[in-house]
Parts: structure tokens; sequence; C-alpha cells
């Protein structure tokens, strides 16, 4: 305790605050993060198989699906948080604290992650395809026999690297009323200027960031073949 009470003065006294901080941002990742790896991917998806020459061309919801996304892409994310307010309370109630977070996370994340899921898809060799029509194979059963299984190495390094992003983000969504670790550091780091605030929350993140990046990498050695 003595060494402690040395190297972070300023954060002992509110330790259950800075947990509950911690818990804000694993939740806002969390679910987030899995809203956005369905929607990602489905999008992701969607881009590939819907683009000219591909098994299900469609010009319209390709045309309509990558522009949307690149207009989401273009928007800086603090101004993402402002633009959805009125979105954010209509879904959740509110548009503060980590509850009230979730929708604009969802929608800074999905375009990026949906391009990190293209670009995996697109890396299956189209000879694959071709065979597999050939073959009979229906869209649905080219889709989940190949392109996203022969994707998974991509789609698990894209996953990883959405997450990161997303725990920087919630961190942004923390300097305006969003809570969780980016909400901690700003009021009592930076406001307070409480400098162990703010290095035991970079910590932390560091930890998570680096589990994921373990994670993410056994995974992709295990699925690489």
């Amino acid at each position: 305790m003595e060494f402690l009470e040395k190297l972070i003065p300023n954060v002992l006294p509110k330790i259950a605050e800075f947990y509950e901080s911690c818990w804000q941002t694993l939740y806002m990742v969390g679910v987030s993060g899995m809203i956005s790896l369905v929607l990602g991917i489905f999008c992701g998806v969607l881009l590939v198989v819907c683009a000219p020459d591909r098994i299900l061309q469609n010009k319209i919801v390709f045309n309509i699906l990558d522009k949307g996304i690149n207009v989401f892409r273009s928007i800086p994310f603090i101004i993402l948080l402002a633009m959805l307010l009125p979105v954010t309370r209509f879904f959740v109630g509110t548009a503060i604290g980590a509850k009230g977070a979730i929708v604009p996370l969802v929608f800074g994340t999905v375009p990026f992650f949906a391009r990190q899921v293209e670009s995996a898809l697109s890396e299956v060799d189209f000879g694959l395809v071709e065979a597999s029509q050939a073959m009979g194979f229906s869209p649905r059963e080219i889709i989940w026999g190949v392109y996203l299984r022969e994707s998974i190495p991509g789609i698990i390094r894209a996953c990883m690297i959405t997450l990161i992003s997303l725990i920087g983000l919630t961190a942004m969504a923390g300097a305006v009323g969003g809570g969780g670790l980016g909400d901690f550091a700003i009021r009592y780091g930076h406001a307070r200027n409480q400098a162990d605030a703010t290095y035991l929350t970079v910590f932390v993140i560091l930890i998570a960031v680096s589990i994921i990046q373990g994670i993410g990498s056994l995974a992709i050695k295990k699925t690489t073949h």
C-alpha cells in the first residue's frame, strides 16, 4: 500500500470510480464490437459479391454501400458523436454515459471494419470462386464455403485491428461524457493535472491492446493454412 500511495496517490482515493471506468470501457468495446462485427462482415461481403463482375453483381447496392461507407469514414469521430446525438437519443434514450456512446461507436466502427473485411475477402483467389460456380455451388454456398472460409485469418486480423481502434474511440467518447477510461483520464489527469490518473489509464489501455494482439496473433497462426 505504501508503494501504491507513492505511485498513484491521486487514484487510490477514487479507486472504485477507476474500476467503474474500466467496466464502462469494457462494456462499450464489448457491445459495440459485437454489433460492428455482425454489421461489418455483412457489409464487407456485400461490397465484394455485389461489385462489378462478381457473383451477385448489383451496381445500385454496391454504389450506395460504397459511397455511404466513404462518407462515414471521412467524418472525424468527435464530430460524428455530436452529429448523431438525436439518433442516439432515439435508439437508447440517452446521449451520455457508456450506453449513449454505443450508437456513435457502431457508426464509427462499421465502415472501418467493413473495408477491412472487403480487403480480406478480395484476396481470395477468384479462380476458386469460378471453380465453385462451375461445380454448381449456389451464391450462399460460395460466400460461406469459399469467401468466408478462405478469409478467416484475414478477418481475424481485421477484428484485431478494429478492436484496438475501438478502444481508442471509446477514449475519445469520454471527452464528451461517454464515460470509461477516457472520461477518467480527462476529468482527473487533464482537468485537475493529476498525472498518475493519466499514466494509469494509459497503462491499462496498453495491457488491453497487448491482450487483443496476443489473442489475435495466436488465432491467425492457428487458422492459417
